[in-house]
């Protein structure tokens, strides 16, 4: 899998990205520790290098997880981890980082992003000068080489990047949900800021997978899932049918076709989550495939029986 810049920094990541927000365990159900080690070993076999984590997931569960997964490699793969809104504080964000750092078993992270605007989830209200503040503190020392941001608005990400130069974007982006296209896409693409596309596959639901009536456990997030629920799941299932004879015709899975689509987008690169081994392995094959323009334009076509009747709301759950 041929390597992108991020931004305008000197790192390079995959197009598709390793995500482990299960691997956390928390607000999931049904996943093994031995399962996630060996699903992120596979993904960086399988050519996945770029993995992409927080410290929120599982109060640093899965950072560890992915420690465990790829310590003896670190030189040959890049971190992505996230500073939660509740930790923007100066001191906070220099804490979280050392935090991170332990957990990673690693003395720098490739990429360190906001996880959330401050505020979100009633966090303290913090200025981002004074975050950006920290964040170049930290670049300066080598502690972290990139900063980037997640789930900001384009006015938000102007912002932030009037007090540092921020490299990646990571907002929610799928064929089935597409905010950012209208919000902070032409900013990315002005500024040359690299977009890291979260819940890349809907979740789950662009695997096809999920069959009508689907119902998930009360403690998994995806129960308050909007895609998962109503009419919004009905369009989803149309457009999956519609769908199917384009990954035939490129001898893939929905899941690869969705991905391929995905990274043909302007500055967008994909993340990724997998249970076990064989799906990371699935995932990495979609970095090879070569849509044609009039394919990418027909399943932007498709994805639109969906994204047409969303409203403007940028967060997928109703939490």
């Amino acid at each position: 899998m041929e390597k992108r810049t991020l931004g305008t920094s000197d790192l390079k990541i995959t197009p598709i990205l390793m995500g482990t927000w299960q691997a956390g365990k928390r607000m999931w159900v049904g996943i093994e520790d031995a399962d996630s080690v060996k699903t992120i070993r596979s993904a960086y076999e399988a050519g996945i290098t770029t993995i992409d984590t927080a410290e929120v997931y599982g109060e640093g569960h899965s950072e560890r997880i992915v420690a465990e997964a790829l310590s003896d490699v670190r030189d040959r793969v890049e971190y992505a981890t996230k500073v939660f809104a509740n930790h923007l504080q100066y001191n906070q964000v220099i804490e979280a980082c050392d935090r991170s750092l332990k957990n990673l078993r690693t003395d720098y992270i490739d990429l360190y992003q906001i996880h959330w605007p401050t505020g979100a989830f009633n966090s303290p209200i913090v200025p981002i000068e004074e975050t950006m503040r920290a964040l170049n503190h930290l670049k300066a020392q080598g502690k972290i080489r990139v900063i980037g941001v997640s789930n900001f608005s384009g006015i938000q990400l102007a912002e932030a990047a009037k007090y540092g130069r921020i490299d990646s974007l990571q907002p929610p982006y799928s064929l089935f949900w597409r905010q950012v296209e209208k919000d902070a896409m032409p900013y990315c693409i002005e500024n040359n800021i690299s977009i890291l596309a979260y819940s890349a596959l809907a979740q789950g639901l662009l695997t096809g997978k999920f069959p009508p009536g689907t119902k998930f456990d009360p403690a998994d997030n995806r129960a308050k899932n909007k895609l998962f629920q109503g009419e919004n799941f009905e369009h989803a299932q149309q457009a999956l049918d519609e769908l199917r004879p384009i990954a035939q015709r490129y001898n893939c899975t929905l899941a690869q076709l969705a991905l391929a689509w995905l990274i043909a987008q302007p500055q967008t690169n994909a993340i990724a989550g997998a249970r076990y081994a064989e799906q990371a392995q699935d995932n990495a094959k979609a970095g090879n495939i070569q849509l044609s323009p009039a394919d990418i334009a027909e399943i932007d076509s498709i994805g639109r029986i969906v994204t047409d009747h969303l409203d403007s709301n940028p967060i997928m759950w109703e939490w």
